[in-house]
């Protein structure tokens, strides 16, 4: 593994954020004035296709980065915002019910985070 692709595990691993490739560029930038956005981008897919990082997708909104620990996500169906959630894991009932071998899962939640929440219901009462 790359020096690059150490310290971008390292980020995801220490982060307490859902993090976006330019979030992670920032921060390696701080250490390494000649990284360029490319090497993130390039090091976080192999990283990803090597199952080291988790990739969380969310329509209208930049991919963001995780560490593997086992949890789901809550997703904030207003402004993309992301949270954790550990819940029960699903695996055995998922895997009995698919009869072929299962290699991993993601759940999103969506919701309305505390603040769309609030906005939604101060616009109603104008």
């Amino acid at each position: 593994m790359t020096k690059n692709a150490q310290y971008i595990l390292e980020i995801i691993n220490h982060s307490d954020c859902h993090l976006t490739a330019e979030q992670i560029y920032h921060h390696l930038k701080e250490s390494n004035k000649s990284v360029v956005p490319a090497t993130v981008y390039n090091n976080l897919a192999h990283l990803y296709r090597q199952g080291l990082i988790r990739k969380i997708s969310v329509a209208g909104y930049p991919d963001r980065y995780d560490k593997l620990r086992r949890h789901d996500h809550l997703v904030c169906k207003c402004c993309g915002k992301l949270s954790d959630v550990f819940l029960d894991d699903f695996t055995a009932q998922i895997q009995s019910q698919l009869g072929v071998p299962m290699l991993s899962y993601d759940l999103q939640i969506n919701y309305l985070c505390e603040e769309c929440s609030e906005k939604e219901n101060g616009d109603d009462e104008s």
